[in-house]
């Protein structure tokens, strides 16, 4: 994590000044006088007049001075709170090479936002662009990680309590990147034991947890989950968290379901060639859950939430489930598995009702890396939501435009619904396509109990990028976490 000061002294010399500018708005260097000296303003004057630079979102335009790195950054005409925090993530690739910087936020043509928020929404992207993924490097070099340490913002129109209002986005930073950690760990490191006492260290941000060790799963009937797991060396688990915010309520407001299959072979149905690759990330429903708890523990939300996850591998071997085995589950359906790639619903399943039995939620949100048609249809730029709950769907979808982890609502209906049943059991874990959201999301909603708002997130494709973005270099992108942050922040009671 960066250190951030805000309106203080910034004890050590810095390297680089960072200014922004509005679409056509002028550069004067008398706005400037307390942030630049006269022959760096003139410099920068001279520079941003030949590059013909008109402050277009997403532009930027570098000098060096004597002093220092000069750098100025398009906002575009109306800055709003998203460009900030994008503007933050590519400030990070543009400071890389620096130490210690200085970032002035007056002076902002048609800001839609008050500096102290422009402020944090650039500081919580620096983090999110500055993170980078080093644990199992021997031989790299100093001169290719970052350089950057310290960041100070100034201004005068900065509040005089800026630093202390910090403090909930320097928790949500804290949290992204340790969700991005959970996905990054390779598959023989991230075992489900290793992932559920990971889980256990969160204790001491007084979280309320409980890890079930395989005695503990089948006294529950956890049989699901359990099938799922058993072709595989490494023991299952599942972990659960619970952080009571609201201390004029018992109720649990909402619970978070997160699927997490340490790796995704695909069982006896086992995957092939490029589809092998990533499967080490279909736990990153299960991180996104995890680091979300972690983060409003971080924040002391007043909300009472609680969360399952579920931690197992899905492996061909000799004891592996087969294709036409039929399991009872937690509730007592029976299920027909057709397909043993479509393991990321059954352990579901038994999760949503251990934790409707457990806790009576008013509502339940699952998040998983699911399904093929959902990762296909949306190309990587959208998760997907089922919900049988128009608001709480419209407020989920609202969160990730909040955010930029943006959702797109899709179909569930009879037919698809119908498409699961089976001839020898209640229904089959498959219909007519092992990749098939709505179907997986019908096959979910026969587990959900009548009167619960219920909304299920369709993660697949979205949480690894292939290429480096401004807010996240290549690898696990956390995705999930802000946006659920987000919405139990504005669930809290007012």
């Amino acid at each position: 994590m960066l250190e951030m000061i805000f309106n203080g002294k910034c004890a050590q010399k810095c390297d680089a000044k960072v200014i922004f500018l509005s679409e056509n708005q002028a550069f004067r260097d008398s706005a400037y006088d307390k942030f630049l000296d006269k022959e760096e303003a003139a410099l920068l004057h001279a520079v941003l007049k030949n590059a013909k630079f008109a402050g277009e979102r997403g532009k930027s335009v570098e000098t060096y001075a004597k002093k220092a790195k000069l750098i100025v950054i398009g906002l575009g005409e109306k800055p709003q709170r998203l460009g900030f925090l994008h503007c933050g993530g590519k400030l990070a690739q543009l400071l890389r090479k620096n130490r210690v910087a200085k970032i002035w936020c007056d002076g902002i043509k048609g800001c839609a936002l008050d500096y102290d928020e422009a402020a944090y929404q650039l500081a919580l992207g620096l983090e999110l662009g500055n993170y980078y993924f080093d644990k199992y490097f021997t031989q790299k070099k100093a001169e290719d990680y970052p350089a950057l340490e310290t960041v100070c913002f100034e201004g005068e129109k900065l509040g005089a309590k800026t630093t202390e209002g910090f403090a909930e986005f320097a928790s949500l930073a804290n949290a992204v990147r340790y969700g991005r950690d959970l996905v990054n760990e390779p598959a023989n490191y991230l075992t489900p034991e290793v992932f559920a006492a990971d889980v256990e260290r969160l204790k001491y941000l007084k979280l309320e947890i409980e890890i079930l060790d395989e005695k503990a799963l089948k006294k529950h009937d956890f049989n699901l989950l359990l099938d799922v797991a058993k072709g595989s060396a490494n023991k299952p688990r599942a972990a659960v968290m619970v952080w009571r915010g609201d201390k004029k309520s018992k109720d649990i407001d909402t619970l978070l379901v997160g699927k997490g299959v340490t790796y995704d072979a695909g069982g006896i149905n086992i995957k092939t060639g490029k589809d092998l690759v990533n499967m080490f990330a279909d736990m990153a429903g299960a991180a996104a859950v995890v680091a979300t708890m972690k983060a409003i523990a971080l924040q002391k939300r007043k909300i009472n939430v609680a969360a399952v996850v579920g931690l197992v591998e899905n492996m061909p071997s000799g004891s592996a489930m087969r294709p036409n085995d039929v399991i009872r589950s937690m509730s007592g359906q029976t299920v027909e598995v057709i397909n043993t790639d479509g393991e990321g619903r059954m352990l579901l399943a038994d999760l949503l009702w251990f934790g409707q039995e457990k806790f009576r939620p008013k509502k339940v949100i699952d998040i998983a890396t699911l399904t093929g048609t959902v990762a296909y249809a949306l190309g990587g730029q959208y998760g997907g939501i089922f919900s049988n709950d128009d608001k709480l769907a419209a407020d989920l979808i609202k969160a990730g435009e909040e955010t930029d982890e943006l959702l797109w609502r899709l179909p569930m209906n009879k037919t698809f619904d119908k498409w699961i049943d089976s001839d020898k059991a209640d229904m089959k874990n498959v219909g007519k396509n092992v990749g098939d959201g709505s179907q997986a999301a019908a096959f979910l909603q026969r587990y959900i109990q009548k009167g619960i708002s219920w909304a299920h997130i369709d993660m697949a494709d979205m949480e690894i990028a292939q290429e480096q973005t401004d807010l996240c270099p290549k690898g696990a992108t956390g995705f999930g976490i802000r946006l659920l942050v987000d919405y139990l922040k504005n669930s809290e009671k007012k």
